[in-house]
């Protein structure tokens, strides 16, 4: 290694223990963020009268039932104006496979918290809803809790929804957690990495990606991915997209766990 790249490692190594960036601290403050933004407000919700009937949702897919509640279609509304289709549809698939899942091994849940939470859960992925520092789930989250105060769910509802959708990409915490927090989890993961993907029988499977296709979900992702890292990349600090950073960016600022490690202001 150059005498450069040691000065370059100790300059970043230097720069986090000067603003006191503790592990628990580090995934909610950005180290290179020079202002602070306020979150956006979540977008009014449209009149139900407003509704297309073109944006209504089948009664069922692949013999789950789609929430028709004021509440879930109001959240519909609100995340299909904010997501691009290739999101929108990967959310929709979420709910599904994990109401598959879980309906098979015969567990209790309140339909609707599931399906709100699963329509919700990857608000932080758009732009609109993105904050300078935070976790993009956290992001999502906290834009999510906003809609639903506005809606006027009580608060111990939004409450889930907030920890459904801020542990989604945690399965370890998630799936230790209530039906309505797990089945998040567990269904974006399905539809992202495909595991337990054998479990859905395949006339389901079918049904879903015909009704919910994926249309270039793989690229989109990555893309998204790719652009947190960009933008706010210590929002990423000890995050799995850290990793898709260090393999696509040169150059990539965010330090490993080791480099924390070895930063502490310890002797040994």
């Amino acid at each position: 290694m150059s005498d450069k790249s040691n000065d370059m490692k100790k300059v970043t190594r230097r720069t986090m223990l000067q603003r006191g960036a503790g592990v628990a601290a580090l995934g909610a403050a950005s180290a290179l963020a020079t202002t602070v933004s306020t979150p956006p407000a979540a977008a009014a919700p449209r009149d139900n009268a407003s509704h297309s009937r073109a944006d209504a949702l089948p009664a069922t897919v692949a013999g789950i039932g789609i929430p028709d509640s004021r509440l879930a279609r109001e959240a519909v509304a609100f995340a299909r104006n904010a997501s691009s289709e290739t999101l929108f549809n990967h959310v929709m698939r979420s709910y599904i496979f994990a109401c598959i899942l879980f309906d098979r091994r015969g567990v209790r849940y309140d339909r609707e918290l599931v399906f709100v939470s699963a329509v919700l859960h990857d608000l932080g992925m758009v732009e609109a809803y993105r904050t300078p520092t935070e976790r993009f789930e956290v992001d999502g989250a906290d834009a999510a809790q906003r809609f639903l105060e506005g809606q006027r769910m009580p608060a111990g509802r939004v409450a889930v929804v907030w920890d459904a959708i801020a542990l989604h990409t945690n399965a370890g915490i998630a799936t230790r957690k209530r039906p309505e927090i797990a089945m998040i989890s567990v269904g974006s993961r399905v539809d992202f990495t495909g595991y337990e993907l054998q479990k859905i029988p395949s006339d389901a499977l079918e049904e879903v990606l015909t009704v919910y296709p994926r249309k270039g979900f793989k690229q989109n992702a990555l893309d998204t991915m790719l652009s947190l890292c960009r933008t706010k990349p210590m929002a990423e600090l000890m995050h799995p997209f850290a990793e898709v950073g260090r393999r696509h960016i040169p150059d990539f600022p965010v330090p490993t766990v080791e480099d924390m490690l070895f930063a502490a202001p310890f002797d040994e």
